[in-house]
């Protein structure tokens, strides 16, 4: 689907007009670059290579986090399919949005991604932040939440997406309207990537089908 007819798309370009000033990048909450001293821990995310680059690379720590939804939502962005993205990135390297639901088994994903990233065993990343999808309707229980917090204040950005029914019922996400918070994430990761069209220049006329295709069966 066309940026033209996507409607997650069109309506931000519309709020991003040329009469609009540019969205002001989201400050940092939290730590934006590894800690000296925190412990690597004994296993971790897998590593992967790859020939495309991404604005950004979108990586569920986990199966069904929502990784390959939000690649398909913000243009020159792709899931990194649940492993650290390995590339030649030079600079600041390859921008990731860790991605995970509430669950229990999901922030214990993401708190190992995290500690992981923490202990500079991952080099190559700029993790932009965390989003937060929510597992279930309603409110968080009280273990869940309080371990959130923890994880939240170890990340430079968390960003926390609602319960979607239309998107859980739906085939194409594109298709579905934006709720605010999920329009908001987008609007402030578009506000860290002000290299987002020259990073993914890189992405051939041949890598670009391959990526949609591994988008659509995640």
């Amino acid at each position: 689907m066309s940026a033209q007819s996507n409607p997650w798309v069109s309506a931000a370009a519309d709020r991003m007009g040329a009469s609009e000033p540019e969205a002001a990048m989201p400050p940092a909450s939290g730590p934006t670059a590894p800690q000296p001293g925190v412990p690597a821990p004994d296993t971790g995310l897998p590593r992967r290579s790859h020939l495309a680059r991404a604005a950004p690379w979108w990586l569920g720590v986990h199966g069904g986090a929502g990784e390959s939804t939000l690649a398909a939502l913000l243009p020159g962005s792709l899931p990194a399919e649940h492993r650290w993205p390995a590339t030649h990135a030079t600079g600041a390297g390859e921008p990731v949005v860790l991605v995970a639901r509430t669950s229990m088994y999901g922030l214990q994903r993401v708190q190992l991604a995290a500690t992981e990233w923490a202990s500079g065993s991952v080099p190559g990343i700029q993790l932009l932040g965390l989003v937060l999808v929510a597992d279930a309707p309603g409110r968080l229980p009280a273990p869940l939440r309080d371990l959130a917090t923890v994880i939240s204040g170890g990340l430079p950005r968390v960003w926390r997406l609602p319960w979607m029914e239309a998107l859980r019922l739906s085939a194409d996400p594109t298709a579905v309207e934006a709720p605010r918070p999920l329009r908001r994430l987008l609007d402030d990761v578009r506000s860290l990537l002000p290299a987002a069209p020259a990073a993914t220049a890189a992405l051939t006329e041949r890598e670009a089908p391959r990526a949609h295709h591994h988008a659509a069966r995640r």
